[in-house]
Parts: structure tokens; C-alpha cells; sequence
């Protein structure tokens, strides 16, 4: 059976903490909807109903194209050990890209990520707990340092032609919202 919270209380906040991945789905009002899952030390709990989420260089840019034109945003997060649980924040989000106004405050609550791409500044309005009977056990071996070694390898400027080549539209052909650093390097 479902629960639904109007905050993140303290036992969903310690939950939250402990998972080593999430999952986040946006939609505009045509075309695909997006899923996507997440790792490494990139999510942030700021407060009862605020979240944030750093999200690197990837090889489509759907969530940005969607929160443009839909700022409707769910996070999930999965028990893959322990008591089976699902835990969903739903809410609506606002990005914030290099060269905004509080980009460096915003990333500066994450690790260093080459490839950065955009912190998506999450205004959680209701918080569902389901079982997750469903959710197979897994055992967490590590983060992959992929993301890390792909980025250092292309450098700045090849980060930069990456985001324009593979970025600046969506899947649908939404634009991509690059920042303008991106697009004039």
C-alpha cells in the first residue's frame, strides 16, 4: 500500500542517503517519456521539500528539453538490499546551467564532475513510499569511473563539441537549452 508525505521526513531523508542510485523521469506534453538512471555522488537533500540533482555530460539531454518546456520532475529510488521499499519525490524543478546566477553555489555541493552540465534545483510537493517487493537484491560494488575518465579524455573544448554535436536537441527534437558557454566555445 502506498504512503503519501507532503517532506521528505528524517526516515525517508536517512533512506534517501543510503541509495547508491536514483532514477529520474520528465515528459513534455508530446513524445517520449524519459527515464533515466543516476549515479555517483550527485544528489543533494537541501531541505523537507528541496532537492538537487548534478547532472553530467550524457549522450542525450532529455531532461533538460522536457523541464523546459514541462517542469514536472519524479526522482525514484529503489531499495536493492535491506526491507524492500520505493520511494518517489514528486515535484517540479528549475535548472540551473554554467553562467547562472547560482550555478557556483549549487555545484559547489557536489564532488568536482568535468562535464557538468546542469544542477536541477528540485521543489518537492509530495513524497510516495510502495513496497518493493518486486525490486531484486543486488550488492553494490562501486561507482563506475567512466563518466570521469570519458570527460578528462575529451578535455574542455571536446566536452564542449560533444554538447553541441549530441545535446542541443532531444531525442524529439526538442532544443537541448545548452548555455552560452556551450554554444560560443
Amino acid at each position: 500500500m502506498a504512503t503519501f508525505y507532503d517532506s521528505i521526513e528524517p526516515k525517508l531523508w536517512q533512506f534517501i542517503e543510503r541509495q547508491q542510485m536514483f532514477f529520474v523521469a520528465t515528459a513534455a506534453a508530446d513524445g517520449r517519456v524519459n527515464v533515466s538512471p543516476k549515479g555517483l555522488d550527485t544528489f543533494r537533500i537541501l531541505g523537507p521539500n528541496r532537492v538537487a540533482w548534478l547532472n553530467g555530460t550524457g549522450s542525450g539531454n532529455e531532461t533538460a528539453a522536457h523541464t523546459a518546456l514541462n517542469p514536472r520532475i519524479t526522482v525514484m529510488f529503489c531499495a536493492f538490499e535491506g526491507k524492500p521499499w520505493i520511494l518517489r519525490l514528486f515535484g517540479t524543478t528549475r535548472m540551473v546551467q554554467p553562467g547562472d546566477a547560482d550555478w557556483d553555489e549549487l555545484v559547489g555541493l557536489f564532488p568536482p564532475l568535468l562535464g557538468a552540465r546542469q544542477v536541477y534545483d528540485i521543489r518537492v510537493e509530495e513524497v510516495q513510499t510502495s513496497c518493493g517487493f518486486g525490486v531484486p537484491l543486488f550488492d553494490f560494488v562501486g561507482q563506475r569511473d567512466l563518466m570521469h575518465s570519458w570527460a578528462d579524455r575529451r578535455g574542455a573544448e571536446g566536452l564542449a563539441r560533444y554538447q553541441r554535436d549530441k545535446n542541443a536537441r532531444s531525442i524529439d527534437g526538442f532544443d537541448g537549452h545548452l548555455p552560452a558557454s556551450v554554444l560560443e566555445a
